[in-house]
């Protein structure tokens, strides 16, 4: 993992979560308590709710990326630069400043006048955008998106049989094109990537974003860090039956298992609360053993999945499925269904243990060979479900 520096704040495995507070500058924002037109006022919301609770990043939004609304042009957003350029000078609290735009016009004129740092919601459909990031020597999130600067995080409506093929348009599913989203146009090496949540498009459900929740891990095979913005989002306020204002708690416990699964920033309109939620996730997440010296570096691998992800990355063919062990436990087993289990995953090179209860291990390719071999109704298709998880 390459630990990027963001005008001297670190972001990835070596720091701890960052988080991204929100300002905007933009008159169409859902969001009222973070919409400023005077730049006093901004600056004193900034000093007060942002960095005063904690955040290390603020990130300066010139126009609302709502699908309902017209996008901006380059010109239109240049003419709100300056209340976000007076803003940042009138700060007096420390933190690092980030321009959210499409345009590399926008990011440019943005960083000559002070900025720190770009969060693209485009990902570089702007070809020039990594050109003068690189130029500036500046961290910048590249949200998954497709190749077109009207269509912000709608991955579905990139024409993947032509940027990639028919045949993997076909097979892929929603991750995998917010994956290859992100690969589009490359990375550069302060990119920041991120996954996208919300509902960018008409074509996104609420699945989606829940199942890009689950598998938040494989994205840590793009080698960068990871930018996660899930702050009272529908398809976590639907889980529990939340208004947008009743939907804070349901954000911080998602934060804490963002965190875990591989996150290092998170971009909230609350700060306060979620500097708590990143602390825990901090202190329960998986720890990785990685020796910088020689270049060591245990993966974050936890299923068929996430190795997959790590192995394409790397250019290895190898088959994920029966390389990556997986431990079961099998509850309500007669004595007849037992024997029945264990003859079968002798012949499926899995391994059933236990005194109990029964403790199948063994490769998802092995589980898959067990549970056709075992002729049971209910127990094949649950093995054949925990077989097939994460493909």
């Amino acid at each position: 993992m390459q630990n990027v520096d963001a005008a001297g704040l670190g972001i990835g495995d070596d720091h701890p979560t960052r988080i991204m507070g929100v300002l905007n500058v933009s008159a169409e924002s859902p969001y009222d308590p973070s919409v400023f037109a005077d730049h006093a006022e901004a600056a004193e919301y900034v000093d007060e709710a942002l960095i005063g609770e904690g955040a290390d990043i603020v990130d300066v939004g010139l126009e609302s990326a709502n699908k309902r609304f017209e996008v901006l042009s380059a010109e239109e957003e240049l003419e709100r630069l300056d209340t976000a350029v007076q803003t940042r000078e009138s700060t007096s609290g420390d933190a690092v400043f980030s321009i959210e735009t499409r345009y590399h016009e926008v990011a440019e004129a943005a960083l000559e006048r002070g900025f720190d740092m770009v969060n693209d919601i485009c990902g570089f459909a702007d070809p020039e955008m990594p050109a003068v990031c690189e130029k500036y020597d500046v961290a910048v999130a590249k949200m998954a998106s497709p190749p077109d600067l009207e269509r912000p995080g709608a991955v579905e409506e990139t024409p993947w049989a032509e940027r990639r093929s028919r045949e993997w348009a076909e097979s892929a599913d929603y991750v995998d094109e917010v994956y290859e989203a992100l690969r589009q146009n490359g990375l550069t090496d302060k990119t920041i990537v991120d996954p996208a949540f919300g509902g960018w498009s008409e074509a996104q459900t609420l699945e989606d974003d829940r199942e890009t929740l689950r598998r938040l891990r494989e994205f840590r095979a793009l080698g960068r860090p990871m930018l996660v913005s899930i702050n009272r989002k529908n398809f976590l306020r639907s889980v529990a039956d939340r208004s947008t204002e009743e939907a804070l708690p349901v954000s911080l416990a998602a934060t804490a298992m963002a965190i875990d699964r591989g996150a290092h920033v998170v971009r909230t309109h609350d700060v306060a609360e979620t500097v708590d939620a990143a602390k825990i996730g901090d202190a329960f997440r998986r720890r990785l053993v990685a020796d910088a010296e020689f270049g060591v570096e245990e993966l974050d691998v936890t299923d068929p999945g996430e190795l997959r992800r790590h192995a394409a990355a790397a250019g290895v063919e190898l088959d994920p499925d029966r390389q990556v062990h997986r431990v079961l436990r099998v509850t309500g087993l007669d004595r007849a269904d037992r024997d029945l289990l264990e003859t079968a995953a002798a012949e499926a090179d899995a391994t059933v243990t236990g005194e109990k209860d029964a403790v199948v291990i063994g490769t998802s390719a092995a589980i898959a060979d067990l549970a056709e071999s075992v002729e049971k109704p209910g127990l094949t298709d649950a093995l054949s479900r925990a077989a097939t998880r994460s493909r």
